[in-house]
């Protein structure tokens, strides 16, 4: 629960009071990738948004990783639900393809789940901390403080 109550903050950084977020987000930093926050769904108790990087492309911009984030406004916690992938597991295995997955990837499925959960709220909070010492803000009123 601790790195959920983390990505709560960090999320807050970037987008001030997240129960009255509504729509979309744009953020522009130079010298960085482009980040859109948009609001997917909203309940009393929790709102459901996509966070994800415009990356340059010839074709138009691609949205990477394209995260789904779940936030719980009472409990104070933000949850990172699915990414999308573009590479897979296998291929980015050291020794190609032919690799085996490590052991952790052919445990049981309640093992495999819990690894992937805690990987995928690690990215996200690395991710919120580069956004914001970066200088990314969907608000003109958030602001990072020390200690948080």
């Amino acid at each position: 629960m601790g790195l959920y109550e983390s990505n709560f903050i960090r999320l807050g950084w970037l987008a001030g009071n997240l129960r009255g977020l509504i729509g979309q987000y744009l953020s522009s930093v130079r010298g960085d990738c482009d980040l859109v926050l948009t609001v997917t769904e909203r309940s009393p108790y929790t709102s459901t948004v996509n966070l994800t990087y415009l990356l340059p492309e010839t074709g138009g911009p691609r949205r990477y990783p394209d995260m789904r984030v779940r936030i719980y406004h009472d409990a104070h916690l933000v949850e990172a639900q699915q990414w999308n992938s573009v590479h897979s597991q296998r291929a980015a295995l050291p020794g190609g393809a032919d690799a085996q997955p490590p052991a952790h990837a052919r445990r049981g499925s309640p093992e495999r789940e819990l690894d992937q959960r805690w990987a995928r709220n690690m990215m996200l909070n690395k991710w919120l901390e580069y956004c914001v010492e970066r200088g990314h803000r969907f608000s003109s009123r958030t602001e990072q403080r020390a200690g948080a």
